[in-house]
C-alpha cells in the first residue's frame, strides 16, 4: 500500500522536472508515488514527461488538461481525487527536494495537523550549475558553503533555509513560531482537503490561491498549521518571477468575507 502521494505542479520546463527526479531518486523514503499536475504542456513536453517515466524508480501518473489559462488549481483538485494514499505532499516542478523530504512530511504528519517547509532561492548560476548526476550525487545540499558564499556574493537567497537540522532541541527552537504555508512545500491529511473541497479554481493567476486561502480555510475548519523549518528542506530552481495580478487579493478578501472553509468552486 502507498503510504504518501507526492503531488508536483507542473508547467512545460521538463529540465527542472529532471533535477527534481533526480533529488526523488535520493529519497530515504520509498513508500511513496509521484503525481504529476500538468498545467496544459504542449505535445512535446508530454512526449518527455513519458520518456522520463520509463526509468523512474516510483509509481507516476501524470495528469493533464489543456492549456486555456492558468488553471493550477483545477489541476491540483485532480491530482487530490487521484491519489492513491491518504496522505498528500505538495511541491512544484522548479524544487529539488533534500534526500530527507519525504520522510520527515511523512514521520511528522498528525492528525488535524497541516505541515509546511521551507525553500532556499538558488541563484540563476547556481541552478546552472546542477545537472541530474550532481543531484543524484546530493547537490545543491552537498555544497552549503557554496551556497552561503553566493548568498554573500551573488543572488542566492534563504541559503541558511537549507541547513537540515537533526537535533530536536534544535528544531523545537527553530520552528516555536506558526509560519505561513508555502504552495511548493507542504502536506495535509487528504480528508483534510476534501473537507474543505480542495483548492479553488476561481483563482486563475499565480499566489495566494495556492496557499493563503487553503491555509486560512484550513485553519477555520480547525487544521492546526505546523513549521518544518530547516526539516523539510528544498531548493528552489532560478526562474523570472511570475506576475501578480491584484485579481487574486480581491478574491482572497471576498473569501475572508464569507467566513467558510468549504469553497463551493472546489473538487466537488
Amino acid at each position: 500500500m502507498i503510504e504518501a502521494s507526492l503531488i508536483i505542479s507542473y508547467y512545460k520546463r521538463t529540465d527542472y522536472l529532471g533535477l527534481v527526479f533526480a533529488g526523488l531518486e535520493k529519497q530515504s523514503f520509498r513508500n511513496f508515488e509521484v503525481i504529476i499536475a500538468d498545467d496544459g504542456s504542449d505535445e512535446p513536453n508530454v512526449r518527455k514527461i513519458e520518456n522520463m517515466g520509463t526509468n523512474f524508480p516510483f509509481k507516476l501518473l501524470h495528469l493533464w488538461h489543456e492549456d486555456i489559462g492558468f488553471r493550477k488549481n483545477r489541476i491540483l483538485n485532480r491530482a487530490i481525487t487521484a491519489a492513491a494514499s491518504d496522505y498528500l505532499i505538495f511541491i512544484d516542478g522548479d524544487c529539488i527536494p533534500h534526500p530527507e523530504f519525504i520522510y520527515e512530511h511523512f514521520i511528522n504528519k498528525s492528525d488535524r495537523t497541516c505541515l509546511t517547509g521551507r525553500r532556499v532561492n538558488l541563484s540563476k548560476k547556481i541552478t546552472g550549475s546542477l545537472t541530474e548526476d550532481k543531484v543524484k550525487d546530493g547537490y545543491p545540499g552537498k555544497s552549503l558553503i557554496a551556497l552561503f558564499m553566493d548568498s554573500i556574493w551573488g543572488d542566492t537567497k534563504d541559503a541558511e533555509k537549507g541547513i537540515f537540522v537533526k537535533n530536536p532541541f534544535l528544531r523545537n527552537i527553530l520552528n516555536n513560531k506558526t509560519r505561513g504555508i508555502l504552495g511548493c512545500n507542504f502536506s495535509v491529511n487528504k480528508k483534510d482537503m476534501l473537507e474543505i473541497n480542495g483548492f479553488d479554481e476561481r483563482y486563475t493567476a499565480p499566489s495566494i490561491g495556492e496557499d493563503s486561502d487553503i491555509q486560512y480555510r484550513l485553519e477555520l475548519n480547525g487544521i492546526k498549521i505546523k513549521s518544518l523549518n530547516n526539516i523539510a528542506v528544498q531548493y528552489h530552481l532560478y526562474h523570472k518571477l511570475q506576475d501578480r495580478p491584484p485579481q487574486n487579493l480581491s478574491l482572497f478578501e471576498e473569501v475572508k468575507k464569507g467566513g467558510k472553509a468549504y469553497t463551493e468552486y472546489g473538487i466537488f
